[in-house]
């Protein structure tokens, strides 16, 4: 079974990776070819000249996105990554093991974490090494590293079914464009808010759990302890946080013309990166594109496309620039230091 989830995976990846790239190519052209010069262009060229042609048109949307546009996606960065290194803290408060550990360490810690993992896919595994390395360096142990590990993934799992519950009560009808891509979103608006006040209804009692204490779930000698209300509380605003964030990157990149409002980008987003990460595509790269699109027809997809492209360069590609260098510095540090205490002898 092992082997063949390990083929399996990133076959799916792959042909999800295809899928979008074709359906956005496609869109892309339509959308290109409305003007008839640049349509005439598209009729005689060939791909790489029709990817160029295209690729001049993003440009040109990416070019017109003011400073002050970039300037609220920056500060929208920001937010979002500060809120990422509170669910590092968040899950540290659970392990009652927060003593010791600055918040600036758990920022950096956090940081790297998540500008790999968002990157490179399979946060759980690329993410938790990171935090292996820097947590068990502070005296956590293997077990407690895999708590906080999975508490995080669970506090930003829980941030999304709660906000995306508030869109599907809000907005129900964002659902219905995405039937163009699958079938099985054509549902109507009171099956599609149905479905949020359930989702809403998983993180009240969610709550109630955390409110009632229920005993903690033993399995051998490993224990999982259910959150406290202060850490709930906690939860319910660190995982908004962080996804507002991130989709205000891409709010703040789009036209004001035809652009649906930010709860509209919120739910695409939110769509879009889930369905990104079940891909195990890599940044999410043409699934959310592809999502984008669809939810949002009334806004040029050159300039969908500029605005993700935005995203990248703010939420993945600075980020992973910025932490290569860091995860260098770390382990020159450790191997200094275990240079300077040798083992003992035994």
């Amino acid at each position: 079974m092992k082997r063949v989830l390990d083929v399996f995976w990133p076959l799916l990846g792959l042909v999800a990776v295809v899928w979008s790239v074709d359906l956005l190519y496609k869109k892309l052209k339509a959308e290109a070819a409305v003007d008839p010069a640049v349509r005439s262009i598209l009729e005689s060229g060939n791909l790489w000249t029709n990817v160029v042609t295209i690729a001049s048109g993003i440009g040109q949307k990416i070019a017109a996105i003011p400073p002050s546009g970039y300037l609220l996606a920056g500060l929208s960065t920001l937010l979002a990554y500060a809120a990422l290194a509170w669910y590092d803290r968040i899950a540290l408060i659970h392990l009652n093991r927060e003593k010791g550990i600055s918040w600036l360490y758990i920022a950096v810690c956090s940081f790297v974490t998540y500008a790999l993992s968002h990157n490179i896919g399979a946060s759980v595994f690329s993410g938790g090494m990171v935090r292996y390395r820097a947590y068990t360096a502070k005296g956590l142990s293997p077990a407690e590293v895999a708590l906080l590990v999975a508490l995080c993934s669970y506090t930003f799992g829980f941030g999304t079914i709660l906000l995306l519950g508030l869109v599907l009560v809000g907005e129900p009808h964002i659902l219905g464009p995405l039937s163009s891509l699958a079938s099985w979103f054509a549902i109507g608006e009171g099956t599609a808010r149905a479905i949020g006040f359930g989702l809403l209804g998983f993180c009240l009692l969610y709550t109630i759990g955390s409110w009632l204490q229920f005993k903690p779930l033993r399995i051998g000698s490993f224990e999982v302890v259910y959150p406290r209300l202060n850490i709930v509380a906690r939860q319910y605003v660190a995982a908004p946080l962080e996804l507002i964030g991130a989709a205000g990157i891409i709010y703040f990149a789009l036209p004001a013309e035809g652009n649906p409002g930010f709860f509209v980008v919120l739910g695409a987003f939110l769509l879009s990166f889930s369905a990104g990460l079940l891909s195990q595509v890599p940044g999410g790269v043409g699934v959310m594109e592809a999502v984008f699109l669809a939810i949002m027809p009334g806004v040029p997809a050159p300039a969908v496309f500029a605005a993700l492209l935005v995203w990248r360069l703010f939420y993945l590609i600075i980020p992973l620039v910025i932490s290569l260098p860091i995860v260098l510095l770390f382990e020159r540090s450790q191997l200094a230091q275990r240079a300077k205490d040798p083992p003992a002898l035994t």
